[in-house]
């Protein structure tokens, strides 16, 4: 399996297809100039509030028609970035992004590839200690504080309250200090909260039991983390998730396939949201509730309208949202209405990426959640090294960085992002799509002096980690990786 079944990426046509059309040429012309703005913002410094200039000066500045500035700031919106205010002294204002509607979108589309619950607790395992040990380590007074209302909340909450059983999490990944691992726990507890196998399916005599084991775990990771004790942290978040797995596995509906999918359950939705977000969110759980059935009409304007009591213009602007995501889109004409597509990560992964820019990420901070996701990936790969396909997929990687355009953004990542396919496993290969993303936003301009030796040696190394792994050695192929991504951090500062 490669990685485009995992987490395909945006089709890319070849140079010239849409000249003859203005529609693309003005889209495309748009993803540029949005990518320069936000370019621009991140060399700023992000300064939030700040007026980056009126519709007339940034077409000045741009060298670009209404039209395509109109789309560059359509997208800079969505990415969150920055704001177009109307009227006088309006302009495109920078803003402070909100990770949570990114979050949510690929929680919908990590549903629609057909997550498992093992996929799932596999990114658990492997980023949530990591949360844990780094939160007792540099956990403050206030901190302390924090974990214990935490604690107490989770002790005192009813048994048929799950509200807060995974409060304490979200917490570790805050006090981390690792805005990465910050963002890809929050994404992991909501797929989490998303799968079907709470106390209506299960006994409850046992679902209480497991209650109060899972109490007694987080009391007992709560003492850790206030002790600063990080090895007991770690180890007792790692067996408290091979207990929530075990109990995922043995609580299935019957007749469930062994590796059982999420299941559909209504988004979360931020209070704070704007009216078409939340319509957005919605028709995306409708969407997850038929099925998602693609090519089908789930309703003409009029209808959705009716459905939903909203106006044209919120309706319109959720459609937008979901054409962004490419989760449906509206059809004209006849028969027309809004179809349902097949959704693309890619809009979630610029924002989050963008988010993590914000956040001021460090090369250390990417380092260390790259290692861990990386390396989980290899394992998995090494394990499959008997499989013939393995070598011919690694091998094409391989030479895609020396074969493949300089200006293929993807030249020097593919190599990582196939065995994030061939380890199977969406949620990681869609958090190292997001890694590798901010890499390419932060490291923008910053290529190697001789760029034919630099990819040389790039193949060069990636040719001795495939042959570590093809020889069933997860050792050798661990510690090539990560000699090989420390290298790479090098290029961050």
């Amino acid at each position: 399996m490669s990685v485009a079944e995992v987490v395909p990426s945006p089709a890319q046509p070849p140079d010239g297809v849409g000249d003859a059309a203005a529609e693309p040429v003005v889209g495309k012309l748009a993803a540029q100039v949005a990518r320069r703005i936000e370019t621009d913002i991140i060399g700023r410094g992000w300064p939030v509030g700040e007026s980056l200039g009126s519709e007339p000066e940034l077409r000045e500045r741009y060298g670009v028609s209404r039209s395509v500035l109109r789309e560059a700031v359509r997208l800079v919106e969505h990415h969150q970035v920055a704001r177009m205010r109307r009227g006088p002294n309006g302009g495109l204002f920078i803003a402070a992004p909100d990770a949570g509607p990114a979050a949510r979108a690929m929680v919908i589309y990590l549903e629609y590839v057909g997550t498992s619950v093992d996929d799932l607790m596999q990114a658990r395992r492997l980023l949530e200690p990591l949360a844990a040990g780094l939160a007792a380590t540099r956990v403050t007074e206030k901190g302390i504080e924090l974990v214990r209302v935490t604690r107490d909340a989770d002790t005192t909450s009813s048994d048929s309250s799950g509200d807060s059983v995974e409060d304490l999490h979200l917490i570790l990944g805050e006090l981390s200090a690792n805005p990465v691992l910050q963002l890809f726990i929050d994404v992991l507890i909501r797929l989490t909260t998303r799968y079907a196998a709470g106390p209506q399916h299960a006994p409850q005599s046992a679902y209480r039991k497991a209650r109060a084991e899972a109490r007694r775990y987080h009391a007992d990771i709560a003492e850790a983390v206030i002790a600063g004790d990080a090895g007991r942290a770690e180890a007792r978040l790692a067996e408290y998730l091979d207990g929530v797995l075990t109990w995922m596995r043995s609580n299935r509906r019957s007749g469930a396939r062994s590796e059982e999918t999420i299941t559909h359950r209504p988004a979360d939705q931020d209070p704070r949201a704007k009216l078409a977000e939340v319509v957005a969110g919605a028709l995306r759980d409708d969407i997850v509730a038929a099925g998602w059935p693609v090519g089908t009409v789930i309703g003409s304007e009029s209808d959705l309208l009716e459905r939903y009591g909203i106006s044209r213009a919120v309706l319109r602007e959720a459609v937008r949202l979901l054409e962004y995501h490419s989760v449906a889109s509206m059809r004209r004409g006849p028969g027309g209405g809004l179809v349902v597509g097949i959704p693309d990560p890619q809009a979630s992964i610029d924002t989050m990426a963008l988010y993590l820019e914000y956040r001021k990420v460090t090369a250390q901070d990417l380092l260390s959640v790259r290692e861990a996701v990386e390396l989980g990936l290899i394992t998995r790969v090494t394990a499959r090294s008997d499989d013939p396909a393995i070598a011919a997929q690694l091998e094409a990687a391989i030479r895609w960085g020396s074969e493949w355009p300089d200006d293929d953004p993807a030249r020097s990542d593919l190599f990582h992002t196939e065995l994030a396919g061939l380890a199977g496993n969406p949620v990681l290969a869609l958090f190292l799509r997001i890694l590798t993303e901010l890499w390419h936003r932060h490291a923008a301009g910053r290529r190697p002096t001789d760029r034919t030796a630099a990819t040389a040696t790039v193949e060069h190394v990636h040719r001795r980690i495939a042959e570590a792994v093809l020889a069933g050695d997860d050792g050798l192929a661990r510690h090539r990786l990560r000699r090989h991504l420390e290298a790479l951090t090098e290029w961050w500062h």
